[in-house]
Formats: structure tokens, sequence, C-alpha cells
């Protein structure tokens, strides 16, 4: 078999936390896993999904936000520029 070597930098707390995880999961190393994950990629069979988690705000900044809204509907305490300094 050819092999290659594929060497990351992580931090230790990283790499502690991967491990944990990936016995969890039931794999015997975070390597096993991590070959698993590569050999799905190269195979186009990994689905990649980013998820934003949304923002919540203190009931202060929602009142505060709130009020800025509803000025920008009523057109008061806005400034709009006239010229651009350069």
């Amino acid at each position: 078999m050819d092999k290659t070597i594929l060497q990351v930098p992580i931090t230790k707390t990283l790499k502690r936390d991967a491990k944990l995880v990936a016995a969890s999961y039931g794999f015997s190393s975070l390597q096993d896993l991590i070959r698993m994950m590569l050999t799905k990629l190269a195979n186009r069979q990994l689905t990649i999904q980013f998820i934003e988690q949304p923002v919540s705000l203190s009931k202060k900044n929602e009142r505060r936000y709130g009020r800025m809204e509803r000025d920008f509907e009523e057109g008061k305490n806005v400034y709009a520029a006239k010229d651009v300094p350069r």
C-alpha cells in the first residue's frame, strides 16, 4: 500500500477533546475518524454544512434596538451625510 503522512498542527486541547468525542462515536482512535472522513470526502460522499447560531440580545439591547428601528422608520434621530470627507 502506498502511504503518506498528513500533519495538521492543532492545539493539545483540541486533540484531547476530539479524541474523547471520536471515542464516544465508537472510533478506536482519532486517526480512524480522520481516515474515514477523508475517504468519504475523496469519494464525494461527505456533506459539510455550516450553521450560524442566532444571536440573543439582552432585554436592555432588545429595547434599545427596538427604539432605533422605530426611529429609522419614522425618520427621527437619523443623519444623512451630504458630503463624504476625503
